[in-house]
């Protein structure tokens, strides 16, 4: 297809795409002629990609181009490819190691890591931007002095795991090994805030079931 079918079946503009191509965040097309370009259904996958990073996820042009760059190494596996990815995409700051309620949250975190027997995931507690998400939160809730008790976090951390689960089967409807990586990359982006939506969609039909609406 030319540029402008391109833009047209993507919803994206000319200007756009070519500021995307500019940026490397597409790869280029089929060069026809001197300015003639054909792209293909593999550029239309990637463009939707790309705008769902930087319009839904509000991801920087900057770290889109570092993403795109980890799911393309081919050089990689996929775990590897997925987690470095993912990990570029904006993440919470550091915690302060010296704060006493995020020393008591990574001891937590690492034996809620223990009672599930999520091996894999301990490995990479150093380095890991969602590990250190966990601990953030966990430490910010024995902060406010909430009682938050163990049991009932291995019990989200279960149900996420059934989540997680629907996740890669969905992945793994998909034949080659970059729809299957942008795939559970786009699902970081849009499954997330679906997630949460449910989340309060639940907590509202839950309410309304125990206490009416009065």
């Amino acid at each position: 297809m030319r540029l402008a079918e391109l833009s047209e079946r993507s919803g994206v503009s000319t200007a756009t795409i070519k500021y995307y191509l500019r940026e490397g965040l597409l790869p280029p097309g089929r060069q026809v002629n001197a300015t003639t370009a054909e792209y293909d259904e593999e550029h239309l996958r990637r463009l939707r990609l790309v705008r769902a990073m930087i319009q839904v996820g509000r991801v920087p042009v900057a770290t889109v181009r570092e993403v795109l760059g980890h799911v393309d190494d081919d050089s990689l596996g996929r775990t590897i490819r997925l987690g470095a990815a993912l990990w570029a995409l904006p993440q919470v700051s550091e915690p302060d190691t010296e704060d006493e309620f995020v020393q008591a949250a990574h001891r937590e975190t690492e034996e809620l890591l223990d009672t599930l027997g999520w091996s894999n995931a301990k490995l990479l507690t150093t380095i890991s931007p969602a590990y250190r998400s966990l601990v953030v939160a966990v430490a910010a809730f024995r902060r406010l002095g909430y009682d938050w008790d163990s049991e009932l976090l291995v019990s989200y951390a279960r149900l996420m795991h059934q989540a997680a689960v629907l996740d890669l089967d969905f992945v793994e409807r998909h034949t080659s090994e970059a729809e299957k990586i942008e795939t559970a990359l786009l699902g970081a982006i849009l499954t997330e805030p679906m997630l949460q939506a449910l989340h309060r969609l639940a907590q509202e039909e839950e309410s309304a079931r125990r206490y009416g609406f009065e």
